[in-house]
């Protein structure tokens, strides 16, 4: 067994058992370390969270060791099966009105799951999914959307503030910050693709993206996040800082909320199917903005130097 980490009411500040420590998990683990929150971390695969104990983590060995004794207790999984597999896990140390922050992006139907598992354990749930990436994850800048019982707000403020630099209540009802999740990504998965079709065309048309990138730079067209997703393409640093498995994921999470809604989404549906062919090329561990590869024939994809594409084509 792993020594605890001091309690809530030895500290004055909430004891977070933090279970999932992938890209997002470990960000805010380090981000609530700074703010001085005991902090307890868990992972499936335990060599994710091992580094976080030279941060000041507790790290244990088991989900239900690393909720014993947590005032709250924040999953940041991949999805559904993810997030109730590792409650399950969890449940022998969970006790009843512990504050359950649940910050995976998991869609509708998930949610209601877990809102009554969390309810059959006498748990506060808090759904609390997160907008950012790796390093909003990692400065402590996220913006959390997050929706239950005002009650508990309290109890989870120091974690919220943080975790980021915005908290959006979105209301008492629990998968209200959900619905308003997929709504913000809805935005995020269709620039995405936008930016890496605009590069495609340069590419085919035989011009060095670097002029088009140039041509609304300053410009009220120009975004911080057109230019930082082209140059990851162009320079060919596809570091995650989200994955485009995980952005394909959501894509499917918001398809399945529109058409429960009656509400048709073509823009995503491409975006699916252009998440779907790149991860099949074996770009789903890269960043999401790989999607670029899904708009490259299979002719360009075999060129060793392609016009205004050169440094990245000679880096696959």
């Amino acid at each position: 067994m792993t020594t605890a980490a001091p309690t809530g009411s030895a500290t004055g500040r909430p004891t977070v058992a933090v279970l999932g420590t992938g890209i997002m998990g470990s960000g805010m683990a380090r981000s609530m370390l700074r703010a001085g929150l005991p902090v307890r971390a868990w992972n499936r695969t335990q060599a994710k969270a091992a580094p976080l104990a030279a941060n000041g983590a507790t790290v244990t060995d088991t989900a239900e060791e690393a909720v014993r004794g947590a005032d709250v207790v924040l999953t940041a999984l991949n999805d559904g099966p993810s997030v109730a597999a590792t409650l399950t896990a969890a449940a022998p140390g969970l006790r009843p009105g512990q504050v359950w922050l649940q910050s995976s992006t998991v869609g509708l139907d998930a949610t209601t799951d877990l809102v009554h598992r969390a309810a059959g354990l006498g748990l506060v749930y808090l759904d609390a999914p997160v907008s950012g990436t790796r390093q909003p994850a990692e400065q402590g800048t996220l913006t959390v959307f997050v929706s239950g019982p005002s009650a508990a707000r309290a109890t989870a403020l120091p974690v919220l503030e943080a975790i980021g630099q915005r908290t959006v209540w979105v209301g008492e009802d629990p998968g209200a910050a959900t619905r308003l999740k997929l709504v913000a990504n809805t935005w995020v998965i269709n620039m995405v693709n936008s930016v890496a079709e605009c590069l495609n065309l340069a590419e085919g048309l035989g011009i060095d993206p670097q002029l088009f990138l140039d041509a609304v730079k300053g410009g009220p067209l120009d975004t911080p996040y057109l230019q930082g997703k082209s140059a990851a393409v162009l320079s060919g640093d596809l570091t995650p800082s989200f994955a485009l498995s995980t952005a394909l994921k959501d894509t499917r999470l918001i398809l399945d909320a529109a058409e429960a809604s009656g509400v048709t989404l073509d823009l995503v549906a491409a975006s699916a199917e252009r998440f779907t062919r790149a991860e099949a090329a074996g770009h789903g561990a890269e960043d999401m903005i790989a999607t670029y590869y899904a708009g490259r024939s299979e002719q360009r994809r075999r060129q060793a130097t392609v016009t205004g594409c050169r440094t990245t084509a000679s880096k696959r």
